[in-house]
This record gives structure tokens, sequence and C-alpha cells, in this order.
């Protein structure tokens, strides 16, 4: 029945088996496998997967950049192409439109050599800016070309912010402007601004919308991603906490006031993980693959494995602790720089994996030298030794200074390995912390940014491990037993999108 979720569990409040289907365009920069430089790319590879599996139907639009495998490359097929007037330039614009197919998701890329042909996604402003412009306008007219006319518009940080002001103003008398439009922030640092001559140039939106309601920021700069949350039906982002924290001004990035003012559209859902790529049960990276019946024994397989792999001193009995993270100030390294020698005290080992700012990088390279055999700094990006660090390590560190939602600790419980956060956005609300009276909790956490508070923490945690084995056990099968795939998450989106479209 054309209704009938795909998946065979009761359905939550609201959800009725005989709801319509709804059509959702996903737009954005960056999607797994095809590119990705953050969790961004993993969002938009796991949600439409999920939607679909709730009787959604779903087409993620990206560009079509030089840097995307050849394996995937060699299978899109070319499904039509048009030209297209572009701001101000007073030019016609080739656009492609390439599709590939997997698990019932469509992506469609939009093809042109000039805006796409550079190696990375993302160059700088002055670059980008032009080229999102493009990609905001060819993207919805791709969809009235194809004639594929969604009910909602799903758009994904700044890159796209700027297809829900052309839905209300180029596009508004278009099949396309009868879509409702949602916005989604991943990260709020980054925004999209340049002078408002450049974006008026390249995005030939209307003198209308550059005001202080909309797209103009301070005296003469716009902002896309604040033009987008204005425009936009709903505002969503990653996690509850962080969207009360984007309201503040310690977190909202200038914003705070804006989002403020339309706080009655924002909303906060909580990222997912990928459980069928996330399984420790399956995952082929892993030197012995285990699930909750087994966790105990095979864990300790798969310590030794990576302290073998690593160059640490091979002992079972040792604490090793996993920070897995994007080497930036974002991220609350300062503080781990700061504790390093007093977490090292012959029963702990630290691995770091990661690539960033050059203070961090060779910070930790020191301390693998000054630590040899208890401290490991790999600098790379590497996704399979990501699986055997949280395969591997008892506990995985995420102090960070904000994080919208955080997919290194729903990993990290996932693979039995118990996180230890700072009380900051989706972290708040993803780890609770451990009580030692009621043996309630998941985890670890601290509050204030302080590095003797991460380290009352990690001795929290040790204590926990070194002196009550037992408990440690518990929270361990308790977090691997936890749902954080994305079934829990597509359906608040989904519920989202009926709000949306009550017709």
């Amino acid at each position: 029945m054309d209704g009938t979720p795909a998946v065979p569990e009761p359905a939550p409040a609201g959800e009725m088996s005989g709801l319509p289907r709804r059509s959702v365009a996903f737009i954005g920069s960056e999607c797994y496998p095809f590119v990705k430089t953050g969790g961004l790319g993993d969002v938009m590879y796991a949600l439409p997967r999920a939607l679909v599996r709730l009787n959604c139907d779903v087409r993620v639009i990206l560009p079509r950049y030089a840097c995307i495998p050849k394996e995937y490359q060699d299978k899109i097929i070319y499904r039509g192409e048009f030209y297209m007037d572009l701001g101000r330039t007073g030019r016609n614009y080739y656009v492609g439109i390439m599709e590939y197919i997997q698990d019932g998701v469509v992506y469609d890329f939009i093809d042109n050599q000039e805006f796409f042909s550079a190696g990375n996604p993302y160059i700088s402003l002055v670059d980008d800016i032009p080229k999102y412009c493009f990609f905001s306008k060819a993207a919805l007219s791709a969809l009235n070309f194809m004639g594929w006319i969604p009910d909602i518009v799903h758009c994904h940080d700044w890159q796209a912010a700027l297809v829900p002001v052309y839905l209300r103003t180029l596009f508004q008398n278009t099949p396309v402007g009868r879509a409702r439009s949602i916005l989604t922030i991943h990260n709020l640092r980054f925004q999209g601004i340049y002078n408002i001559p450049t974006i008026r140039y390249w995005s030939g939106l209307p003198d209308s919308v550059f005001n202080m309601g909309a797209l103009k920021q301070g005296y003469e700069d716009a902002n896309m991603l604040k033009g987008g949350l204005a425009y936009a039906d709903r505002i969503t982002t990653v996690s509850g906490t962080y969207a009360q924290e984007i309201q503040t001004p310690e977190y909202g990035e200038h914003l705070d006031k804006h989002l403020r003012y339309h706080s009655s559209k924002l909303r906060g859902i909580v990222n997912g993980i990928d459980t069928a790529m996330w399984n420790p049960e399956t995952d082929p990276a892993l030197a012995v693959n285990y699930g909750l019946s087994n966790v105990l024994e095979h864990k300790m397989e798969n310590k030794l494995a990576l302290q073998k792999e690593l160059g640490l001193e091979e002992d079972e009995s040792k604490f090793v602790i996993g920070l897995i993270s994007r080497l930036t100030n974002q991220k609350g390294l300062d503080l781990v720089n700061a504790i390093v020698p007093q977490v090292l005290d012959g029963n702990t080992q630290i691995v770091v994996l990661g690539t960033g700012d050059k203070q961090y990088e060779d910070a930790f390279r020191y301390d693998e030298y000054a630590f040899h055999g208890s401290f490991s700094a790999c600098i790379q990006y590497d996704e399979s030794r990501a699986h055997r660090i949280y395969a591997g390590a008892d506990a995985l560190l995420v102090p960070s200074r904000f994080e919208p939602c955080g997919l290194t600790q729903l990993n990290a419980m996932h693979y039995g390995t118990l996180p230890i956060v700072r009380e900051t956005g989706g972290l708040k609300d993803t780890v609770e912390p451990y009580n030692t009276f009621t043996g309630d909790g998941n985890g670890f956490t601290f509050d204030r940014y302080d590095a003797g508070l991460l380290l009352d923490a990690i001795n929290r945690a040790k204590t926990e491990y070194f002196m009550n084995r037992y408990h440690w056990d518990e929270v361990v099968q308790r977090d691997m037993a936890k749902d954080v795939s994305w079934e829990n998450s597509a359906r608040q989106y989904k519920d989202l999108y009926l709000e949306l479209t009550q017709w």
C-alpha cells in the first residue's frame, strides 16, 4: 500500500500507515561516498536512505566535482542539459544533469566544468561564493527542468542557503515555487559572508532581500546563511542543546539575535549513525568482529591488535584512550595538550587520529616522541584505522569547545567504547554522565571548558575501569544496546515534513 512505512516497527504517535508519501529534494555541497570533508557528508548519505525506508521519495542534488572518485564518475548517466542565466553576469551558463541511483535514493549531479573542476569542494570564499550561487539556482532550475517537483526542499549549511531565498523570489511563480523549505545548520561557524555587490552580482537576487532582516550584515556585507534562515519555512540543527546554544552570544557566531527572532521555526534533531557502515559484528576493518554478547572477550583482542599496529606497548591491562578528530581549536585540543603528562601515568595510553592545524599536529607528534610506547599520533585521515581505534580503545575523548552534534561519541558507544565528553551541543544530548551511586549513565562528562575538569573526568573513568570493572562492563553493554541509528531521527524529520505539508 502506498502509505505503508517500509520499516516494520510500531509507528510513533502521529504517524499512521495511511499517511501520504512525501517527496523531498536534499540540496547540499557534499555527500558520502562521492565527496566528504566532515559530518555533513555523512548526514547527506544516511538520512535520505533512512527516509526512503519511511516511505519518502528522496533526491539528493550535489555539484559534480572533479574530485568525485572515478568509480562513481563512470556510473553516472546523462539526464539532460539546459542553459541558465546567472546573476548580473549577462551570460548563460551550461547546466548538465547526471544521475546515479543507489538504495532507493536518486542522486542528481549538477555538471559545470567552469565551477566544479577544482580538486577540492571548498577553495576560498572568492571562488566559493560564485560557485554556490550557481549551484543553488541550478538545483532549483534542474527540478523544474526534470519536472520533479518536491513537497519539501531540504537545504544544508551556507552553501545551499540561498535556495530558500531563490524559492520565494525568482522561482516563486515556477512549478518548484510551491515547495516548502527547510534549512539545516550543521555548523554555524561557516556562513558565506562577502560584500553585498559581489553576492548581488552572482546571485541576481532582488534588492529587497539585501536588508537587515535577511541577507545584510553590518554595513556592507551579505551573509548567505542569514538570508536562508530568514526565508526558510523551518530551521533545524543537529541537536536540541545546540539549537538553544546558538541563540546565545557565546555560541551564536553573531547570528544569535537573528536566530532568537526566528526561534519559533527552529528545531533540534540529533543525528544518528549508519549502523550498516558502523557495525562491529561485520566491520571488515577490525582484527576480530564482536557483538553485544561477546564484546568483553573480543574487545581485548582488538586492543592488542591496535597496540601492535601503532607501536604501543602491547598490554591488554592498559587503559587506552582514543581521540579521532579534526585538529582544530573547536575540538578542545588545547585542553588535551595541557594534561597529557598527568594522564600518562604508566597504566594509560593515548591514540590520536586526525589532521588539521599545524600547532596541534606538531604538539601531538612531540608527545609521541616524548612518551614513546604510550602515545601514538596518527596525523592522517584513515577511515579504516578510525574503525580499529573505536574497537580497540576503552574510552574516546571529545572535549569540544562547541559541538553541534558530534558523531564520534555515537560511533564509540556502538563499538563499546565509553565517551568522555564536554557537556555542549549534541554531546550533552547523547551522553548521560555516569552516576557511581545509581549506576545510571553511559559516559563521563565535564561542564566548564577547563583542562582540570577534563583531567577529572578522565580520572573518574579510569577509577571505574580499574576499580569497578564490573560496573564499567555493564556500561559498555548498555552503550552497545543503545539505538543510535538514523531511524529515530528520520522519523522526527518525516514528522516535520508532514507538519509543513498538511494538505
